[in-house]
């Protein structure tokens, strides 16, 4: 058989095309992530814009061609309620993942290792709950929320928001509960544990990966989400910040457009720390979940 010769011309025109390639890679990246990162950095600079700034068109929106000032972020916290604001979102989110995962972890387990015939058709119409435009639902909730007491109070969005982040948290876990072998938990049962203690001392240390993805999804839609919070909410006591911010910020045809952006960048930095720091397991959480979904 011929030898394969590899010349020294070949050997430069490989490590040409790799060096390209690698250039080009790194130069998609980096686009990618200043479009990503972009709106933020442009919120960011806005916050500290002054109004004779902002308001010229001459001027480029992404430098401050006078000094920065503080003033719009002092206007958010002192006249108007963006604290009371923030308070409301972060305890209805917190009750929200604790009855989000006190529903789907035991729904997702019954499903995903309980051999029962219903349980993949089950499990696909628990899903499609989630596709649901909530405009569909606004009646029937309306008529929940009333008839429980709870209109015009934060306790509304914590019953409500649930009926969304259940069916999806019970889809991902099923997924994410397949890629953990029934023999673990079958050794601990015959250790003498029962299926429940199994499930809580073997099964849910495995789904943490999990169990942060459902965190995260429920309480970023719940700090997000809009249609509910506005209709079931008057109050300026009883708002979050999805709410309560626009309407005080927006007034008639005027926007306090700094004021806004010093909410949208006080609210997403603490959320991308915390993101974050978990950011390894909540991708391994989505991505093993999808694909034995």
């Amino acid at each position: 058989m011929d030898r394969l010769v590899v010349t020294d011309a070949d050997r430069h025109r490989y490590a040409r095309r790799h060096r390209a390639g690698r250039i080009a890679l790194y130069a998609i990246a980096v686009i990618s992530a200043l479009a990503a990162a972009g709106p933020f950095v442009w919120a960011a600079i806005t916050t500290f814009k002054q109004d004779s700034d902002l308001y010229r068109r001459r001027n480029n929106p992404f430098i401050f061609n006078e000094t920065p000032t503080t003033d719009h972020i002092g206007l958010l916290i002192n006249d108007t309620g963006f604290v009371t604001f923030a308070w409301n979102t972060l305890w209805v989110g917190v009750l929200v993942v604790l009855i989000t995962l006190a529903l789907s972890l035991p729904a997702a387990y019954s499903l995903a290792r309980l051999d029962r015939p219903w349980a993949g058709p089950m499990g696909i119409a628990i899903f499609f709950v989630y596709l649901v435009p909530p405009t569909l639902l606004f009646l029937s909730l309306s008529r929940l929320v009333v008839a429980l007491g709870l209109q015009d109070s934060t306790w509304s969005l914590v019953v409500i928001y649930p009926t969304i982040t259940v069916p999806v948290s019970v889809w991902l876990l099923i997924g994410f509960l397949k890629t953990i072998p029934k023999d673990i938990e079958e050794q601990a049962m015959v250790d003498g544990y029962s299926r429940v203690g199994a499930m809580v001392r073997v099964v849910v240390p495995l789904l943490f990966p999990g169990i942060v993805a459902v965190i995260v999804f429920a309480f970023t839609l719940t700090a997000s989400e809009f249609i509910y919070a506005l209709a079931f909410i008057s109050p300026s006591a009883e708002k979050v910040i999805s709410t309560g911010v626009p309407t005080e910020l927006v007034r008639g045809d005027v926007f306090f457009w700094q004021s806004l952006q010093a909410a949208a960048v006080l609210v997403a930095v603490p959320i991308a720390f915390v993101f974050n720091l978990f950011l390894d397991r909540f991708i391994a959480g989505f991505t093993q979940g999808a694909v034995k979904g």
